[in-house]
């Protein structure tokens, strides 16, 4: 056992050194010549050291690491329960299905029912309604929040509505007091997409919540340009220990069974109890209470979380002044609408948003190109509007497969006009002092 422990300390030791030699990050900055990332990993020596150390122990798949994660992540969220994934789509998927189970009895959503979401953010906040069965309503956003229209919920809401299933754009929460008011009054299910808003903080119920934790379930990613990366990776939290069990029965192969990985007989009645049409007795860790999947994570990827975690609180920090720092420098270029935070909030910003006014004598595109040029890294707000793309073009012809409530003007104009720019962690001043200067150089040569 010394002679193991010497080998891993002379390992990490090492690490450290390769670390300083090969990862550390660049200081230097020249405008026009390196390259500003919308976003990326922002680590140190203590990510290499758990990924090394979580690999030498060889446990491969999710364990003691992925253990003291969903532990840590949910005391930092303030819930009662989280459970480990392999992407932030994924989260969403078992957000959604989890919803769908039988054991939820009426409440469960059925093939047929509605969803309330929008048709401006991520496909996969909405591809699960879809591969489902269930049917997502689509309602308009706001400018210059760019998140639901709350105004639009009573007219969205039928006989057939289950739940509302909505992102936080770019870290801006939505109006959650709205919406939530909006859920229980109709006794519907509220899914949070948290995955862009890690940290993000709203005011309701008299106290301050992060958000995803004031729906039924939220979501998180866990992808390299989001608030923390594992590489891969994604969350389900909930406060609801119903909800929690047939995630994690969805997330492992759909087995009725709970017992973590390499344990046995937590319930005490493995060989004892009767399941469906088994035979009395059959082993519970064989027994299939739904239709899963196999959407867990390895130790190694937990063990990278573990110590992003602890840089959590400040990446949320450092994003937040960087936003700041960028809507000061922008305030007041007539052509452009830049972004306004959700009464209510103080969000932990993904991106910063930019929509280029109608009539202002030059496009989206024009301005994306220049940015791009004097190597500024720009983002649309991702799929614009989900309905005008190929994978929804059956269910066009058909007029099927999905419900829009009123004209989608907003997010048309999104579509077409909005583009975002990074704030994360890893930009130095200097950076965002260069998008500043690049942006208005661009507005004063298109002035008319």
């Amino acid at each position: 056992m010394a002679r193991k422990e010497e080998l891993k300390s002379q390992i990490l030791e090492l690490v450290k050194e390769y670390y300083a030699e090969v990862h550390a990050p660049s200081k230097v900055f020249e405008a026009g010549k390196t390259f500003v990332n919308y976003g990326g990993r922002y680590y140190n020596e203590e990510e290499m050291l758990n990924l090394v150390d979580s690999s030498l122990d060889f446990w491969l798949t999710a364990g003691p690491w992925a253990r003291k994660f969903e532990t840590r992540f949910a005391e930092w969220l303030g819930v009662k329960y989280c459970s480990l994934t392999n992407s932030g789509s994924s989260a969403n998927l078992l957000a959604f299905m989890a919803l769908t189970s039988p054991a939820l009895g009426e409440r469960r959503i059925c093939r047929g029912d509605e969803v309330i979401t929008v048709a401006c953010g991520f496909p996969t906040t909405v591809a699960p309604i879809i591969q489902f069965g269930a049917v997502p309503v689509f309602v308009d956003v706001t400018l210059p929040e760019y998140n639901i229209d709350v105004t639009q919920l009573e007219q969205a809401y039928s006989a057939k509505t289950k739940a509302v299933m909505i992102a936080h754009t770019l870290g801006n929460p939505f109006d959650l007091g709205a919406v939530k008011a909006f859920c229980d009054a109709h006794g519907l299910w509220l899914i949070e997409d948290n995955c862009d808003a890690l940290g993000s903080l709203y005011f309701i119920e008299g106290e301050w919540k992060k958000t995803g934790t004031v729906g039924h379930i939220g979501s998180s990613s866990f992808y390299p340009p989001h608030h923390m990366t594992m590489g891969e990776g994604g969350a389900v939290y909930t406060n609801d220990p119903q909800l929690h069990k047939i995630v994690n029965s969805f997330r492992d192969w759909g087995r009725d069974c709970w017992c973590v990985g390499g344990v046995d007989n937590t319930c005490h009645y493995r060989f004892s109890k009767q399941f469906g049409e088994l035979p009395v007795g059959y082993d519970h860790k064989y027994v299939y209470s739904h239709f899963g999947y196999n959407l867990k994570v390895t130790d190694m990827q937990a063990a990278i979380g573990c110590a992003q975690l602890e840089k959590l609180d400040d990446i949320v920090e450092i994003r937040r002044k960087n936003w700041a720092l960028l809507r000061a420098g922008l305030e007041g270029i007539e052509d452009l609408i830049l972004p306004e935070p959700q009464v209510n909030s103080k969000p932990s910003w993904f991106g910063f948003l930019i929509t280029v006014k109608e009539g202002a004598g030059f496009t989206r595109n024009q301005l994306s190109g220049y940015l791009e040029s004097k190597k500024i890294q720009t983002r649309n707000l991702f799929a614009g509007n989900l309905v005008k793309h190929p994978a929804f073009d059956e269910m066009r012809r058909t007029g099927r497969g999905y419900r829009i409530v009123g004209e989608l003007t907003c997010t048309d104009l999104i579509m077409n006009n909005t583009l975002w720019i990074g704030v994360y962690p890893g930009m130095q001043p200097e950076m965002l002092h260069y998008m500043i200067e690049t942006i208005k150089n661009f507005v004063s040569g298109h002035k008319q």
